[in-house]
C-alpha cells in the first residue's frame, strides 16, 4: 500500500499543498464552493446566514454574535434593550477593549423563528457596527475560562493538538505552520518578533521550533484578547517541548503475524529512514511524487507533531514497516500512507487509514482528502473501504479523493484481533 503527494514533497517545487490544490481544482468550481462554504459571501457585510439546507428550525436557537460599539456609557445597555425587543436572551457576554471602541461578544438564545438578519439589523440600529453572527451549539455553553483550560490540557498532553486548540479557541480560521527551513529547500518564512504580530485579520506567532504559525480569519478581525490567548497556548507548547502520547495497539493480521500500531514522532526518524531504504523506487514514487532519492529529506517534517499526527506500524522485532500521516493543511486535512513492499497487501494500509480518519473525526474535521495517482488501485480501495461518502476529482493522472466525515465508518477489515498495550 502506498500513497503519493504530501505537503512537504510538493514544497520541493516551491508550492504548498494549498496552492497546488487550488490550481488543479479550478475545473471543479462547484466542489470547491461546497468545501469552502464556511466563508461568508462577498456581499455579506454584517451577518453569516445559515446554510439554506437547514429546514427544521428549533423552537429556541443558540447564536454567537460579535459587534463593535463606542466605548461610552449606555452603549451596551442599548444593545441589551434591542435584544430584549427581539425576545432574545443573553446567556454570556465577553468584552474586548480596543484602541477605539469595544468589541462585545454574546452567546444568545433566540426564538426559532428569529433569523440572523433580524438580530443583526436590531443590533445595527442600536449602535453596533461590524456585526457578525453564526449558529452556536451546546459546546458554546461552556464558560470561556473552562474552555481555555480544557484546550490547554489537550495541548499539554499532545503537541499535535496545538493547531486544533487554536482553531477551537478562535473559531473558524485557517492555521498554517511554516517550518524555519522548508524541507526540500525553498524560501524560509518571514520571521516574527518573540511576542508575535497581530494585523487585523491575521496573527503570526513564533513556533517553538523556530518556524512561524500563521492564523487567518478574513471575515472577522482578531481582538488583542484573542491574540493574547493564542500566544499563551503557543508559549505553553514551547515550554513543554516535543511530546507524543504513549500507548499502542497490538494487531493480529489474517495470516497470524502480530504487529504494533502506535503514535510516532521525530524520535523515530532513524527507523523511518531505514524503512525508506527498504522500499522500492515505485513505492516511494507513488508516495512522494518526486525524486525518490530525496524522500528521506522530508521525514523529519512529516514526523513532527507540529504538522499533524503520525502512526507507525512496527513488527515484533521493532522494525517500522508502515507510516500513516494525518496532515493539517490550513483549513483542510490530508491523509497519506506508506507501507513497505514486503508488507503490502495484508490490510496494514487500510488499518492505518481507518485510524487516521477516526483521529480526524475526533478532531472535528469535516472531511479528509488523499492525493494519489489514478493507477494506485490500493489507495483507491482503501478509501472505498472506509464506507464513507467519497468525491473524486482527476486531472492529468492525478486523483484527489475526498471522504466526507458525516457518516460512521464502515466495518473494519483486514485484522482479526486488537490488544491494548
Amino acid at each position: 500500500m502506498s500513497r503519493d503527494i504530501s505537503d512537504v514533497t510538493r514544497a520541493q517545487h516551491g508550492r504548498t499543498v494549498h496552492h497546488w490544490r487550488r490550481d488543479i481544482m479550478a475545473a471543479f468550481h462547484t466542489w470547491w464552493t461546497r468545501r469552502h462554504g464556511h466563508a461568508p459571501p462577498t456581499t455579506d457585510t454584517s451577518t453569516r446566514p445559515l446554510p439554506t439546507e437547514q429546514a427544521g428550525v428549533p423552537e429556541r436557537a443558540l447564536w454567537r454574535m460579535r459587534t463593535t460599539v463606542k466605548d461610552e456609557p449606555g452603549s451596551l445597555a442599548a444593545l441589551c434593550i434591542a435584544l430584549a425587543g427581539q425576545q432574545v436572551d443573553i446567556l454570556s457576554l465577553q468584552t474586548h477593549p480596543l484602541a477605539e471602541g469595544t468589541v462585545d461578544e454574546f452567546l444568545l438564545r433566540a426564538p426559532g423563528e428569529i433569523a440572523a438578519d433580524d438580530i443583526a439589523r436590531a443590533i445595527d440600529q442600536a449602535g453596533g457596527t461590524g456585526t457578525w453572527i453564526e449558529r452556536a451549539d451546546a459546546h458554546d455553553l461552556v464558560d470561556a475560562p473552562t474552555r481555555v483550560l480544557g484546550l490547554a490540557t489537550r495541548t499539554a498532553l499532545d503537541a499535535a493538538e496545538l493547531p486544533l486548540a487554536l482553531r477551537q479557541l478562535l473559531g473558524r480560521c485557517t492555521i498554517r505552520s511554516l517550518p524555519a527551513a522548508p524541507p526540500g529547500g525553498g524560501r524560509a518564512p518571514q520571521g516574527v518578533p518573540v511576542e508575535g504580530a497581530l494585523e487585523d485579520t491575521v496573527m503570526r506567532l513564533r513556533a517553538p521550533e523556530g518556524g512561524v504559525i500563521t492564523v487567518e480569519r478574513p471575515y472577522l478581525p482578531f481582538t488583542p484578547t484573542e491574540f493574547a490567548r493564542a500566544r499563551a497556548l503557543v508559549e505553553l507548547d514551547a515550554r513543554l517541548g516535543p511530546r507524543v502520547p504513549r500507548g499502542q495497539d497490538v494487531l493480529t493480521l489474517p495470516e497470524g503475524n502480530a504487529i504494533t500500531v502506535r503514535r510516532a514522532g521525530t524520535d523515530d526518524l532513524e527507523a523511518a529512514t531505514a524503512m525508506h531504504e527498504r522500499c522500492s523506487a515505485r513505492t516511494l514514487s507513488l508516495r512522494y511524487h518526486g525524486p525518490v532519492g530525496d524522500a528521506h529529506r522530508y521525514l523529519h517534517h512529516l514526523l513532527s507533531p507540529r504538522f499533524g499526527r503520525t502512526l507507525a506500524v512496527q513488527t515484533a522485532s521493532g522494525r517500522i514497516v508502515g507510516l500513516g500521516h494525518l496532515l493539517w493543511d490550513g483549513d483542510e486535512t490530508e491523509v497519506a500512507l506508506l507501507v513497505e513492499d514486503e508488507w503490502q497487501g495484508r490490510g496494514i494500509g487500510s488499518e492505518l487509514l481507518r485510524r487516521l480518519v477516526a483521529m480526524a473525526v475526533e478532531a472535528g474535521c469535516e472531511n479528509v482528502y488523499a492525493v494519489t495517482q489514478s493507477s494506485n488501485t490500493g489507495m483507491v480501495a482503501a478509501m472505498r473501504g472506509l464506507g464513507l461518502p467519497l468525491d473524486y476529482q482527476i486531472e492529468e493522472g492525478t486523483l484527489v479523493i475526498t471522504a466526507r466525515l458525516d457518516a460512521p465508518l464502515g466495518a473494519a477489515e483486514g485484522t482479526v484481533g486488537v490488544t491494548r498495550a
